[in-house]
Formats: structure tokens, C-alpha cells, sequence
């Protein structure tokens, strides 16, 4: 039986919320909201502990939001691409 942390655990469902579009801007919204309040699972007085909670959730949100742009840039290209190779280029000769 294979044991996972509480790190993987909260990793895996922070990624499986932000990929999911229903839930993807609460995710980012209150990642961010998080971050901003004086409110934290570990408080900031608390010398390094403080940040390292902070420094985590930020992390994880910008490697998602990055590896959310990568794929829909790579979507886009893709259809572009489809639609440029579908294209006929035909030469027109006008009629007089």
C-alpha cells in the first residue's frame, strides 16, 4: 500500500481544482486572498515557519497558473496550425 504525504495530498487536490474550470478562479482567488490576509496556518511572526507556508502556496499557484497559459498556448498554436493547413491557396485571374 502506497503511503503519500499530506504535502502530495494537498498538492494533488490544489492541481486538480485549478485544472478544473469550474473551480479554477476560487482556487487562484483564494490562493491569493490567502496570501494577503494577516490570517495564516503559520503566522509570519513566527521566524521562517511563518514564510515557508506563504512561500509554498505561492509556488504552487504560479507553476499552475504557468503550466495553465504553456497548455492553452500550445492549444492555440495547435488550431492555428490546423486551420493554416486546411487553407487553399488559390491563385485568382480576374475576368474582363
Amino acid at each position: 500500500m502506497k503511503q503519500t504525504s499530506f504535502t502530495n495530498m494537498f498538492q494533488k487536490a490544489f492541481r486538480q481544482g485549478i485544472r478544473n474550470p469550474k473551480y479554477r478562479w476560487f482556487i487562484i482567488l483564494g490562493t491569493l486572498f490567502y496570501l494577503a490576509s494577516p490570517v495564516d496556518i503559520a503566522p509570519d511572526a513566527v521566524p521562517i515557519l511563518g514564510w515557508v507556508d506563504d512561500g509554498v502556496l505561492a509556488t504552487l499557484l504560479i507553476s499552475e497558473v504557468c503550466q495553465l497559459m504553456i497548455e492553452n498556448s500550445k492549444s492555440k498554436n495547435q488550431t492555428q496550425a490546423f486551420q493554416t493547413a486546411n487553407a487553399i491557396d488559390v491563385k485568382a485571374e480576374p475576368i474582363l
